[in-house]
């Protein structure tokens, strides 16, 4: 089923994928960054990993799902792309095909339970809730690491990304401000 829909696809829709995809590489490379492992003790982990990037995709797909479309549209082709994602990265890790899906699910669930939890954080513009969520979820509860310096900063990226021209996005475009106010990415 899933070849036919790809042929019958819009020209609309097509695009839409294709910048989720874009946004989601783009949000894939902030996350990444250097500093929120060294300087911000984020464990250097594949949960570490994944927790950042469920936090910036988080971000941004709140952002679009409460945008005029096509946002809405835009954050299922950025979700889209991040557990399409998953499932490549698990197989290359060598998972076999009969746990990937379970694997996957783990995921999905695991990203819409923090991107709840990070919701009403966001939503009410509290650092103080954010960083103790962070704590719990990025940091497993094992405390170290700076969980309120990454509050601030993903408050500022908040701002940041709600000033994006909708249009900017629609094209794939996305910057994050990163950690010293100059683009990431």
């Amino acid at each position: 089923m899933a070849l036919f829909s790809g042929i019958f696809a819009s020209s609309k829709q097509r695009r839409t994928e294709r910048a989720g995809f874009e946004l989601y590489a783009k949000t894939v490379a902030a996350a990444r960054t250097p500093y929120y492992f060294t300087a911000l003790g984020v464990p250097d982990t594949l949960d570490g990993r994944f927790d950042l990037v469920g936090l910036f995709v988080a971000l941004l797909i709140r952002r679009l799902r409460h945008d005029q479309p096509p946002g809405p549209a835009l954050a299922q082709a950025m979700f889209d792309a991040m557990f399409s994602d998953m499932d490549v990265n698990l197989r290359e890790m060598g998972v076999g095909d009969m746990s990937v899906g379970k694997r996957v699910r783990a995921m999905w669930e695991a990203f819409h339970g923090r991107a709840a939890a990070y919701e009403r954080c966001l939503a009410a513009y509290d650092e103080t809730e954010l960083a103790l969520v962070l704590a719990r979820n990025v940091w497993r509860g094992e405390g170290g690491g700076n969980p309120g310096e990454l509050a601030r900063l993903v408050l500022r990226e908040q701002q940041h990304l709600a000033a994006t021209p909708l249009t900017d996005l629609a094209r794939g475009e996305v910057t994050y401000i990163g950690l010293g106010g100059a683009n990431e990415t």
